[in-house]
């Protein structure tokens, strides 16, 4: 089991050694955090009043393992920046229960209506688990981003209240 607590500065070395390319930055941190992180690009996202990071908690050996954003940016409620740091944990489910708390979090709130993210297509895992959870794709939300010389396809999915309901029910 995991536990999600706040992303503080004390976090920043363990965030840092888990990215280790433009790319990979880019695919979990958009251009939100530049490349090479620094630890002032990290202090100035752990400043932003819009968003709520979130550190990734394994409970039985209190090690943290992930990272995961609450965006509360223009009046939406997305789940970002969701990341399992060491490869050997991924596929394991971890992600699952990760988006389930955050989900949790999101919609103790009785005003929240409906979550989105972002997830670009070539990543079929992370679709696979928002899908399981019971987020689905907005198709007329897809748009394309260059990364890097690259055409990336990104992908919108949604998972509305009455949808999270059930699978809580």
């Amino acid at each position: 089991m995991i536990e999600l607590k706040p992303f503080t500065e004390s976090d920043f070395e363990t965030f840092k050694s888990w990215i280790h390319s433009e790319e990979e930055l880019f695919q979990f941190a958009g251009p939100l955090i530049p490349y090479p992180v620094t630890n002032e690009s990290l202090m100035k996202y752990i400043q932003m009043t819009d968003r709520k990071p979130m550190k990734v908690v394994l409970n039985s050996t209190n090690e943290t393992i992930g990272h995961c954003e609450l965006n509360f940016m223009n009046g939406q409620n997305r789940l970002s920046r969701i990341l399992i740091g060491s490869e050997e944990l991924r596929g394991k489910g971890i992600g699952e229960q990760i988006v389930r708390k955050m989900l949790d979090l999101l919609f103790s709130d009785s005003k929240v209506k409906a979550a989105d993210l972002n997830v670009f297509s070539w990543n079929k895992a992370a679709i696979k688990c928002y899908e399981k959870v019971g987020f689905r794709i907005i198709h007329e939300h897809t748009d394309q981003m260059n990364v890097n010389g690259k055409d990336w396809t990104r992908l919108n999915m949604l998972l509305e209240r009455h949808d999270y309901d059930k699978l809580e029910g």
